[in-house]
């Protein structure tokens, strides 16, 4: 099983980013998958997530309107796309997939906010 994030890096206050999600070794289809992030001295925290037919969505409280997740299936992938960012969304970001008891977690990208 691998969740390989790319697309992080240096951003200014304001800027776009999209992060990417490449998946391989599960049946992609099948999972739930999310977004989350862990910032220095904060707790890990959810950042979108989306079912595995694409048909519910879920954003924290902190991105709504700012952040978008999509998922493709056909290419097993899931991205999220960032705007408006804000230094506060400065963190690691992770991809996750979810299958009842079953959860894989990436290596994480990082994204910096800073001018």
């Amino acid at each position: 099983v691998q969740l390989v994030e790319s697309g992080g890096g240096l951003v200014q206050p304001g800027g776009p980013l999209r992060l990417s999600c490449a998946a391989s070794g599960f049946t992609f289809s099948r999972y739930a998958m999310g977004w989350y992030r862990h910032a220095p001295g904060k707790e890990r925290d959810l950042v979108a997530s989306i079912t595995s037919d694409g048909g519910s969505i879920n954003y924290g409280d902190s991105v709504k309107g700012r952040f978008t997740i999509s998922r493709d299936n056909a290419k097993n992938a899931v991205n999220l796309q960032m705007t408006s960012l804000k230094p506060e969304d400065t963190a690691v970001y992770y991809c996750s997939a979810r299958f009842g008891y079953f959860r894989y977690w990436g290596q994480g990208t990082q994204v910096s906010v800073s001018s």
